[in-house]
């Protein structure tokens, strides 16, 4: 299965979470995703993260589901190293952000 948020998104996520003084702009951002985008997004940070293994990405998505009792956002940007654990998930998937990022670099 391969992931229901755009690598554009993430890559967005990824930038606003290396800016402390975005914090109010990552919650709002993280905020206006659907819920599938947002169980998608936690299972990349748990994959990068090293709770789940690539190959466990359907469980990582179930399980994001099962215990979504707070808000995404309230939850990711309580987690150290957020932006670190995003970037990992997406290489341990195989996923290659370099259109993602100059498309949001030449913005």
């Amino acid at each position: 299965m391969s992931p229901e948020i755009s690598t554009k998104k993430v890559v967005h996520i990824i930038f606003q979470a290396r800016q402390a003084r975005r914090a109010s702009e990552l919650r709002a951002f993280i905020d206006s995703l659907n819920a599938d985008e947002q169980a998608h997004l936690t299972a990349i940070a748990w994959i990068g993260r090293g709770a789940f293994e690539p190959e466990d990405f359907d469980e990582a998505v179930a399980t994001a589901y099962a215990e979504a009792t707070t808000p995404t956002a309230d939850y990711l940007q309580g987690m150290p190293h957020l932006a670190e654990n995003l970037e990992a998930g997406l290489e341990a998937l195989g996923i290659d952000v370099t259109d993602a990022e100059e498309d949001f670099f030449e913005r």
